[in-house]
């Protein structure tokens, strides 16, 4: 049995957060960055603004062309219920399920309420429960539920304490009898025929196509205006973007539930990152450099959408730290990753890799210039902004925000949700706590990047029916 714990060599792997290279690079541009400063202040500031500014106009530009492409036409492939269904159960390949849960004593319930609902044969299903072997309060309450058809896998005790590092372990086990598996989360609904859809979608796809990624939603988006927000963002990034992305041959930054893979592209690839915290991010880029490709399912699974800010940040900074490690992972050779996926998908994976958590730091940093302008008119704004430098910045300012709230909207009246106007008319608020996640995310990638912040479940209202 191969230990699949960490099996990725450490060319791939986000055990070292920064390679010697990057740390010199690192140093370099912080001496030239200070020695400019000091040499000629005024003009370095105004550089650096006017660096930013086209970065923001660049990104701006790019992203509503990926919003119009993926409202013009998805590739989203749809399997219907009868072609799902008319696949003999003995012809089905055998699927394997994995559920990563840790200090979840409240799972067995949720179990039943999601994966329980499965359409496929047992005898062709391994649905295997990750638990943690210390984690006995959530042991406990798995034994007393006596949840039929999932196995409980007690992964050891090790660093790092990572969701990417107990699914690996629970992939080891199966050997070579695994065909296909994916991952949901233990509060996750999905679609009763998802995996039935995905047999049929590998079945009639190319060997290059080694995932497929289903599309993710939320069961309680309408719980509050934190859910609200959070709803939006994923149909933007789900429903739009990513079809977006695949139209145009880029990169897919996978979701962390619902992708399905051929579990011989898995093991070939060496598993998951133990040490990335957006292990899911890390694995589309991998498959995206070895040739492979990944699909889009229309098929929803419905997760939990975070409905207390601070939870929410202490998530969102994770994710954020993650893609954070994943650029600096696959740009440790830059030239190499241009080579291997193209200039303009490296340019893209770029944007949300790094661009989207430091765009987030930035935009902290220009609301509060702004606020200090209005409230005491600071010498240093005259600085840094002078002259029509200080005009063409407000007009960006102004079209950058007013684009993104357009939209916004317009993504909110394609998915038939009026109930998220308003979220989408107060969505400013949202990217200040985007950009206090970035911050939180930034600052732990230097001092505890392999640390995983647990996400708590079970806060919404009334589950399932508050949809």
């Amino acid at each position: 049995m191969t230990d699949y714990t960490q099996a990725l060599p450490a060319r791939w792997s986000a055990a070292m957060t920064f390679t010697r290279g990057q740390v010199i690079g690192l140093l370099a541009s912080a001496l030239v960055l200070s020695t400019a400063l000091v040499l000629a202040t005024d003009k370095t500031l105004t550089a650096i603004v006017v660096v930013v500014n086209l970065y923001y106009l660049a990104s701006i530009i790019d992203k509503t062309y990926l919003l119009h492409l993926g409202m013009t036409k998805s590739v989203a492939v749809r399997v219907s219920d009868e072609r799902a269904l008319a696949v003999p159960d003995d012809e089905l390949p055998h699927y394997t399920v994995l559920l990563p849960v840790f200090d979840e004593p409240e799972i067995v319930r949720t179990l039943m309420d999601g994966v329980g609902r499965l359409n496929y044969p047992p005898d062709k299903l391994d649905i295997l429960l990750l638990l943690e072997a210390d984690d006995s309060a959530t042991i406990e309450a798995f034994e007393e539920g006596l949840v039929g058809g999932v196995t409980p896998v007690l992964v050891p005790p090790s660093e790092p304490r990572t969701k990417p590092k107990a699914c690996n372990y629970g992939m080891s086990l199966e050997f070579e009898r695994s065909e296909y598996a994916t991952i949901y989360d233990a509060e996750d609904i999905p679609d009763p025929l998802q995996l039935r859809r995905a047999a049929v979608m590998f079945a009639e796809s190319p060997p290059e196509v080694a995932c497929i990624q289903a599309r993710l939603g939320y069961f309680n988006e309408k719980q509050n205006i934190l859910t609200k927000w959070f709803a939006m963002e994923y149909d933007q990034w789900f429903t739009y973007m990513l079809p977006a992305l695949a139209r145009r041959g880029c990169v897919i930054p996978l979701g962390g539930t619902s992708n399905h893979f051929r579990s011989s592209v898995w093991r070939e690839l060496g598993g998951w990152d133990s040490f990335n915290v957006t292990e899911d991010a890390d694995l589309g880029v991998r498959l995206a450099r070895h040739g492979y490709r990944t699909a889009l399912m229309d098929s929803v699974t419905l997760e939990e959408a975070n409905s207390d800010p601070v939870n929410w940040i202490r998530q969102r900074s994770r994710w954020y730290k993650g893609y954070l490690q994943t650029f600096l992972v696959h740009f440790r050779s830059p030239r190499k990753l241009v080579r291997e996926i193209g200039l303009v998908p490296t340019l893209r994976f770029a944007n949300t890799t790094l661009g989207m958590p430091l765009s987030n730091v930035i935009n902290l940093l220009f609301w509060c210039s702004v606020l200090f302008w209005y409230v005491g008119h600071p010498a240093i704004m005259e600085t840094l902004l002078p002259g029509a430098i200080y005009y063409v910045s407000l007009l960006l300012f102004t079209l950058g925000n007013v684009v993104t709230l357009m939209l916004g909207l317009i993504s909110t009246r394609a998915t038939e949700k009026p109930y998220l106007l308003l979220a989408a008319l107060t969505v400013p608020a949202y990217w200040v706590m985007q950009g206090l996640a970035a911050v939180k995310g930034l600052f732990q990638l230097f001092f505890r990047a392999s640390y995983w912040e647990k996400t708590v479940h079970g806060l919404s209202n009334d589950g399932e029916g508050n949809k």
